[in-house]
């Protein structure tokens, strides 16, 4: 059984290979920028409760 459970992908074609979480279209840098500014964990979870 494989286990190979992504949760991040890129590629050429979705957001011109911009990594984004797997089955949407929220780029992981927006997940860093959240965590380096004032917003945080908590109100990127709030703002993409669908992560």
């Amino acid at each position: 059984m494989s286990s190979d459970r992504r949760i991040i992908h890129s590629d050429p074609e979705i957001m011109s290979g911009t990594p984004v979480y797997v089955g949407m279209r929220v780029p992981l840098q927006t997940f860093f920028d959240y965590l380096e500014g004032e917003a945080g964990l908590a109100e990127f979870l709030e703002d993409f409760p669908h992560l």
